[in-house]
């Protein structure tokens, strides 16, 4: 169950409405990288994951937090075009530098919401849940939201450096430190879970002498020459996991060219290929 009680979970303020930053953080709502992409996987991630509850609370928590950032973001961008008119031909006949910088908005935030935000991103493109990763395992999911939080903080700090409005630098300083702490929070969790060690590889329930472990721990090179890859703490000493020892080396073809049977009559190819 979810509850509001119409208060914004942190203050949003545009000193000076600017559609085209109205723009780029329609990225921040809609973009892969986005609110409505962790809320949901954090959301989905929460309603599948069996073992301790603690683990479904933490990720429910979250998801109920990025719904309100979202809810900012919105406010953020409705207020962001406010500023901007109703005619675009008129702004550009009687002010043609305001004229370029409302040209370079999303017309679908004029024309199909009336000047609010929409669950698209900076190109106008809906999100379609494709980046949604809700696995059933709690490790790697929680993988996954590390990375998921790392690439929403890169898009915060740029959106920060983009804008000189105090009210908007200090909304996404907020939303910076949040993800910080996201970020740390799924660390903890894989911490808790057993760290490197105890965690991976995901799943850690495979047994792995059911796997073929001379290929476990051995970075592969691809070099034509022959030569090994250039060497890195992927390719030697023992491995992140502690059960195994990184090696390197070129890998030789071990299969051979695939033969296939002919295509099949009435199968829409190529006589020739029959």
């Amino acid at each position: 169950m979810f509850y509001t009680d119409g208060k914004l979970q942190y203050p949003v303020r545009v000193e000076k409405a600017n559609p085209l930053f109205a723009r780029a953080l329609q990225q921040a709502i809609g973009g892969i990288e986005g609110e409505i992409r962790v809320a949901m996987q954090y959301f989905f991630q929460a309603c599948g994951a069996r073992g301790d509850p603690k683990f479904r609370d933490l990720l429910m928590n979250t998801a109920a937090e990025e719904l309100g950032h979202i809810e900012m973001l919105a406010t953020a961008v409705a207020l962001n075009l406010e500023g901007a008119p109703l005619s675009l031909k008129e702004q550009v006949a009687n002010d043609p530098i305001s004229g370029a910088v409302l040209g370079g908005m999303n017309l679908k935030n004029l024309l199909s919401a009336g000047l609010s935000a929409m669950p698209i991103d900076s190109d106008g493109v809906p999100f379609d849940m494709s980046h949604i990763y809700a696995s059933g395992n709690i490790a790697a999911d929680m993988v996954a939201n590390v990375a998921a939080e790392s690439t929403g903080r890169a898009l915060a700090v740029r959106l920060y450096e983009m804008t000189d409005d105090p009210g908007m630098k200090d909304m996404l300083s907020y939303l910076i430190a949040r993800d910080t702490m996201h970020q740390n929070q799924w660390l903890a969790a894989i911490e808790e879970l057993g760290g490197g060690q105890g965690v991976f590889p995901i799943p850690n329930s495979f047994p792995q002498d059911q796997e073929q472990q001379e290929f476990s721990y051995a970075f592969l090179g691809f070099q034509q020459d022959g030569s090994d890859p250039v060497a890195g703490r992927w390719s030697q000493g023992t491995s992140i996991d502690g059960k195994g020892s990184f090696k390197a080396g070129s890998i030789m073809p071990m299969g051979e060219k695939p033969q296939l049977a002919p295509a099949k009559p009435r199968g829409g190819a190529q006589k020739e290929q029959m």
